[in-house]
């Protein structure tokens, strides 16, 4: 109970300290980004701003204050659930958040699930037969996956379906899942198969270090002379050994698509979290920024979390340790 006791504080210590570190990092690269609110705002007009409007108007957003109060400030703000205010939207920050992180996570576990149906039977694929067509096969999907940048893949497919097949639907307004289903699911198709295919090529690769790494082993080699079917040699034996790294691989890049997907979302008119942090940076709206930032992180943080909790139920060896 002692040694729980102690993992589980030094966990919450972890975490807290790298939300802080997130905290301040994000913090100060934003002050260090040319202009401010009252510019974002204004535009050239804020040059015509005469000293008291532009004083009133610093006061208004509290950049009068120094630099360690606003942080302090917003940091007290957000353990009392007050993540800021956007004039741009003319909402808080935690509404927009409250609206927009779900469909991120949405985006990501559709985008997860088709990255693991690649992945995972191609890499399991790949290592079947090593240094065969087959694997030079997988090796180029993955080296295609890796290679090809995100933005270049979601513009060629936006344009592809939307002017050889007249699919667009993402030229409507965005539908949640609980108000249209079909055309959410329409929506998130493109976006979702974009995402995976650049995921699936890590954890391609890495099912098949696993697997080959897990076939070398000998009881493998036993429960293959003991005339056990190939098939349920590989998913069970085989892949159900392997699942370890395949679930960390899968953990990091869930967790990076919870914050990493700005472009895609941009591009095809996703309100997620990241085209929130994106047009939050273009206005300089620093309360919007760091408030998502750090949701993010915690997003992050817990993701792993989670993954580290799977290995208990994967692997034998992680529970008896």
């Amino acid at each position: 109970m002692t040694i729980l006791r102690n993992r589980v504080l030094r966990r919450v210590a972890e975490t807290l300290g790298i939300l802080f570190g997130v905290a301040v990092f994000v913090f100060v690269m934003l002050r260090a980004i040319p202009g401010d609110q009252i510019t974002a705002g204004l535009g050239t007009e804020a040059a015509a701003l005469t000293p008291a409007q532009r004083q009133a108007l610093e006061q208004y957003y509290g950049l009068d204050q120094s630099l360690v109060t606003q942080f302090f400030s917003w940091l007290g703000n957000m353990f009392t659930g007050n993540f800021g205010y956007s004039a741009r939207s003319q909402q808080s920050v935690l509404e927009l958040t409250l609206h927009s992180l779900p469909v991120t996570f949405e985006l990501a576990v559709f985008s997860i699930v088709l990255a693991l149906l690649i992945g995972v039977p191609l890499g399991m694929l790949a290592a079947s037969r090593t240094n065969s067509v087959r694997d030079a096969a997988g090796q180029v999907v993955s080296l295609a996956g890796l290679s090809i940048p995100a933005f270049l893949l979601a513009t060629t497919l936006l344009s592809v379906f939307a002017a050889s097949f007249g699919f667009n639907p993402n030229g409507q307004g965005f539908a949640t899942l609980v108000d249209d289903p079909l055309l959410n699911l329409r929506q998130m198709l493109l976006p979702s198969l974009v995402l995976g295919f650049g995921i699936a090529a890590p954890i391609l690769r890495t099912t098949r270090t696993a697997v080959l790494e897990v076939r070398s082993n000998d009881f493998v080699r036993t429960a293959r002379a003991k005339g056990v079917p190939e098939r349920r040699l590989q998913i069970r034996h085989v892949l159900g050994n392997a699942l370890v790294p395949i679930v960390t691989m899968t953990g990091l890049q869930f967790g990076y698509l919870l914050g990493g997907a700005v472009v895609v979302e941009q591009i095809f008119s996703v309100p997620g979290i990241g085209r929130q942090v994106l047009l939050g940076i273009q206005q300089k709206e620093y309360a919007v920024v760091q408030s998502t930032v750090l949701v993010i992180a915690l997003a992050f943080v817990l993701v792993n979390l989670l993954t580290d909790g799977l290995y208990r139920l994967i692997d034998p060896r992680v529970r008896a340790s």
